[in-house]
């Protein structure tokens, strides 16, 4: 090595260039775009080259399609690793690195406030903490936003984004299905309006529970939706499936899905949806 090499590293100029690229450019999934981090946040983490949507944390979402002075609500508690499981590691060391770098505690955050002046609970699964997977602290804060939009008679809108059940919690995890069912029947005999956002990707145990009984169905575009994956379902039914299959449009088109929305509309069109479907006020003039 060089004696202006040495140097150098020992300035750390190496590093602190690594360091700012890592911080000013990402890579977009879809079409491989180099992209200004700023520029992709500033557009929703949506690639302004391709239009692929990227994922997002729960507070991102929450700001979003919430407006300012929402209300966080704490999360249930529950018994952690009530099974003992451990595979490769244990669960319980799992749990911990997925909070170590995420800034919940678990995978499904809900906000109460108002969209576009309309009283909502919005329910978000974040991707981002082990792959959304629903355990017994996700179908608690589940319960828990449909209990606060029953309370306030507001509307309940769920994000979803879940490669499905919690393994780790065994039958447990798939208890939350049932119990997360009869939650939406209560908001439907309530009359209060229960929405869906599908993101990429919704699938398992989720899209086989509260993600498809939505009484609005909505997805972000080239969101990936569905129970089994492709490879399970092409090796069973022993067919070539349709190119676009378990995509946001395709489901559209074959009726799963009631719109495909943009990043940039969702909120607008959630307050249309809301406008249209919560009943007026007593004492108002549409009353």
């Amino acid at each position: 090595m060089s004696w202006f090499n040495r140097v150098r590293n020992s300035l750390g100029f190496t590093d602190e260039k690594k360091s700012t690229e890592k911080d000013l450019w990402i890579k977009c999934s879809n079409c491989q775009e180099m992209l200004f981090v700023a520029e992709y946040e500033e557009n929703l983490s949506v690639c302004p080259r391709c239009e692929h949507h990227g994922r997002i944390g729960a507070d991102a979402r929450l700001k979003l399609l919430l407006d300012e002075g929402f209300d966080l609500l704490p999360l249930p508690q529950v018994t952690e690793d009530p099974l003992k499981f451990k595979d490769s590691k244990r669960y319980t060391d799992r749990l911990k690195a997925a909070r170590a770098k995420n800034p919940h505690d678990d995978a499904f955050v809900v906000g109460s406030g108002e969209i576009d002046g309309k009283p909502a609970v919005v329910g978000v699964q974040d991707f981002g903490f082990m792959g959304g997977s629903m355990g017994m602290a996700v179908g608690m804060a589940f319960c828990a936003g449909a209990e606060r939009a029953l309370r306030r008679k507001a509307a309940f809108v769920v994000v979803t984004a879940a490669g499905g059940a919690r393994m780790q919690e065994g039958i447990l995890s798939l208890m939350q299905m049932p119990r997360a069912t009869v939650m939406t029947r209560r908001l439907k005999a309530a009359g209060l309006p229960y929405i869906v956002v599908l993101t990429d990707p919704t699938t398992g145990g989720v899209t086989a529970s509260y993600a498809m009984l939505g009484d609005v169905q909505i997805a972000e575009p080239g969101a990936l939706i569905g129970f089994a994956g492709q490879r399970v379902i092409q090796d069973t039914i022993r067919e070539q499936l349709p190119e676009g299959f378990q995509r946001a449009e395709y489901l559209h088109k074959h009726g799963m899905v009631d719109m495909v929305v943009h990043r940039r509309d969702l909120k607008a069109t959630l307050a249309s949806v809301l406008d249209y479907m919560q009943p007026p006020k007593t004492g108002s003039k549409a009353a």
